[in-house]
C-alpha cells in the first residue's frame, strides 16, 4: 500500500466516520470508518519506513591501489 491509498483511505473513514449519518442494516458505518483509519494510519507508517530505508546511503568499500611513479618514465 502506497502513501496515496493510505491517505485515501484516512480520509475515506474520516468521512464514514463523521459525514455520513445514514445507517445501514446489519453494518455501523462508523465503524468501518474507524477500521478504515486505523488500516490507512498503519499503511502509512509502514510506507513512510520502507521510503525512509531505501533512501539510507549505501556505503561501499573501496580499495585504492597506490603505486609510485617515476617522473622521468612518462610511459
Amino acid at each position: 500500500m502506497g502513501i496515496g491509498t493510505s491517505i485515501f483511505l484516512i480520509a475515506l473513514g474520516a468521512i464514514l466516520k463523521f459525514a455520513v449519518t445514514t445507517s445501514v442494516s446489519g453494518i455501523e458505518l462508523a465503524t468501518v470508518g474507524v477500521i478504515l483509519m486505523i488500516v490507512g494510519i498503519l499503511g502509512l507508517i509502514i510506507s513512510l519506513i520502507f521510503l525512509m530505508q531505501a533512501r539510507e546511503p549505501v556505503v561501499r568499500d573501496r580499495v585504492v591501489e597506490r603505486r609510485p611513479v617515476d617522473p622521468v618514465d612518462r610511459y
